[in-house]
């Protein structure tokens, strides 16, 4: 599903990532951490060709992102979702407007792009707020939506930059559920967090970023050896 080989970046004499290696399977959930500046948005940032590698390769269902032609890279970020921790909504369109804007975007007619909306909004428990703008949505409500944007197109994969940290524990426990729901219908997730208490409790891989370099790759110990409201509040 995706495979890094070796990948390095470089801004200048800044390393940002130094030979990186990895795969993630199709359906799997992983987590990336590491400490500020460790390379962990830029490897997002890699994967879905916001950036390109200044050497290795990059590879989601056998493709080279990296040699991905300029007009393909549009269909390689549909089979993905991303979510930001800043939600980047925009305020002055309605929940609806929000998540439906790539099936607009794509042609789909009016009637289509709310029975999708409706149904994406409805997995994220949000589907009677599709009329509120995101300033009448609590933190929760907002990353919620995004997530449900992320959604709408039914991708393969979905990825999240530090998704909760913006978010009180509370809001962040239900936020971590949502994405282990999605987990379990099959989509291959891997999320970038900082927070230690998730990764110490979850049975999830862990890869571990330091100075550009991967540094572990492994489960976290233990088998939901607490629930998760005790790990994240609530």
């Amino acid at each position: 599903m995706i495979h890094f080989y070796r990948v390095s970046k470089h801004y200048g004499e800044q390393r940002a990532l130094d030979e990186v290696t990895f795969q993630i399977e199709r359906g799997e959930f992983a987590f990336l951490t590491g400490p500020s500046g460790a390379g962990k948005t830029t490897l997002l940032r890699l994967l879905f060709r916001q950036e390109v590698p200044t050497a290795g390769q990059i590879l989601v269902n056998g493709r080279n992102v990296a040699s991905l032609p300029r007009r393909k890279v549009p269909f390689l970020r549909r089979t993905m979702g991303v979510v930001f921790q800043d939600f980047r909504l925009i305020p002055r369109k309605t929940v609806f407007e929000n998540v439906s804007y790539l099936p607009r975007v794509l042609g789909l007619d009016r009637q289509r792009q709310k029975r999708l909306a409706y149904e994406t909004l409805r997995r994220v428990g949000l589907a009677h707020r599709m009329k509120a703008f995101p300033l009448e949505l609590s933190g929760g409500e907002q990353q919620r939506v995004s997530i449900a944007r992320a959604l709408i197109n039914q991708p393969e994969i979905l990825i999240a930059d530090e998704p909760t940290g913006n978010l009180d524990p509370e809001m962040a426990r239900e936020i971590f559920e949502l994405f282990l729901e999605i987990n379990r219908r099959g989509t291959t997730v891997l999320i970038a967090t900082h927070d230690t208490r998730v990764l110490e409790r979850l049975d999830k891989r862990v890869l571990a970023l330091r100075a550009g370099k991967l540094t572990d790759d492994s489960a976290a110990a233990g088998d939901l050896a607490a629930p998760l409201s005790e790990v994240v509040g609530g």
